[in-house]
This record gives structure tokens, sequence and C-alpha cells, in this order.
């Protein structure tokens, strides 16, 4: 399996109608993807069919307008979550929406998504939330209201395992937020790191992997015990 683990997939500010060409995203994607495609998508929150259907459809445009050929595009949600294995084993591309990460880290454990990666052998995409919940160990970084003062949300979850990083994204957004009247870097992600290490992707970084190894394709920053550093990404 290859893994493009992105904040985003489309540049910032963007319609959601093209692919990132930052660090060669899209023309890496495109490398390794089979022509024709079959695209899976799965969900966020299995519960929000509209939302899922409306990005899905964004993201379906967005690689036909960057010059993918896809011969079937499908989303996994709770509408069809029963035929998940078989749905995953039709599909060359796997895309993991964005969302509320503890929301769609439940539905991924319910349709035993871990397991049935383990023998796929297509290119998997990571979005957000999506490529969060690929770490062995998830960071769940409070976002929601009431989340960062909730002495019972569980910041740390299990997750699918394809790589030891814990992901930030959008670090170029988050880092100057407030949640429930705390600084979400200083205040909460600052303290989360001791004896820890998060990796923080600003829009257009992203993680890629391919037989074991990975590569940082972007600009990105350690934090790490409370502290920053900067990374020396690799080009590819």
């Amino acid at each position: 399996m290859i893994c493009f683990l992105t904040s985003r997939p489309d540049p910032p500010d963007s319609d959601h109608l093209s692919l990132n060409e930052a660090n060669r995203f899209r023309e890496e994607l495109l490398r390794v993807l089979p022509r024709p495609c079959r695209v899976l998508n799965i969900c966020s929150d299995p519960e929000a069919h509209e939302i899922t259907d409306y990005y899905a459809g964004f993201m379906k445009k967005s690689l036909e307008n960057a010059g993918a050929r896809l011969s079937d595009f499908r989303v996994l949600d709770g509408r069809n979550e029963a035929q998940a294995a078989e749905l995953v084993r039709s599909a060359d591309l796997l895309i993991l929406s964005g969302g509320h990460v503890p929301t769609q880290n439940r539905f991924f454990r319910k349709i035993g998504l871990k397991a049935l990666l383990r023998d796929f052998p297509g290119v998997l995409l990571g979005i957000s939330a999506g490529t969060m919940n690929c770490a062995e160990l998830v960071y769940a970084q409070p976002e929601e209201a009431g989340e960062a003062v909730d002495p019972g949300y569980r910041r740390f979850l299990p997750g699918l395992g394809l790589t030891k990083r814990m992901i930030l994204p959008h670090y170029q957004e988050i880092k100057d937020e407030l949640l429930d009247g705390l600084r979400v870097m200083e205040e909460i992600a600052y303290p989360d790191s001791v004896g820890r290490q998060f990796l923080l992707f600003p829009d257009g970084t992203y993680l890629y992997l391919e037989n074991g190894n990975e590569e940082i394709r972007g600009e990105a920053v350690f934090l790490a015990d409370g502290k920053l550093s900067r990374v020396a990404a690799a080009k590819p």
C-alpha cells in the first residue's frame, strides 16, 4: 500500500475542485493511480449522509479535473457499512475523509478497517481527520466546544497503525485558535506533547509512505515535550 497523508489535498482558499500542486502532490498521486481507477471515499461521520455526499462529490471532481480516469466512485458510510470488506477489496484508491476525529475513529473500529487494510494493495489518501486516524496512537486534539475542558474526553485513541507519527493538520490555522477559552497550541497541545512527539502539517504538506519508508514532503514542525522544532523535509 502507498499512502498520502495530508492536511487537505486541494490548494488553500481553492474551490475544492483541484488537487494541490505543492510538493508535487498532484503529480505523485497520479503517478501511482491505475487508469482507470476505482475509488472508495470513507466517511468521517456514518450518519451525516448529506455532508459525506457533498464533500465526496468535490473529491470526485477534483480527481477528474487533475487527470485521473475513474471507472467507479463509491462512498462508505452508515448506509452500506455491512459491505465494508467488499467495498475496500474492490477499490484501487481509498480516501479517508476529514471531519471529527473521535467520530471517525469509532466508525473505523466498527467496520474493522484496520484489519481490512492489512492486505490492501492499493493507494490510500488521508485528509485531515483521516490522516490523524492513520496513526498507531491517535492524538484526538480537542476541537469542538466543551471538549478541552471535559475530563471524560479521550485525547488518545487506538488508530489504524499505518504510521507511528501523530499528525496535527492545518497548523497555519490552529496555531492561533482558542477553544473553551484556551489557546489550542500553547495550553492544549503543548502540555499533551510531554513525553510524546506530534508532527504539525500546514496545508500542502503530506507524509508519503511506501514499502515501510516514510517521507515528509513540504514544510513541517515537530512538537515534543512542549517545544517546537523545524523539520528538514524531503523533496519528491
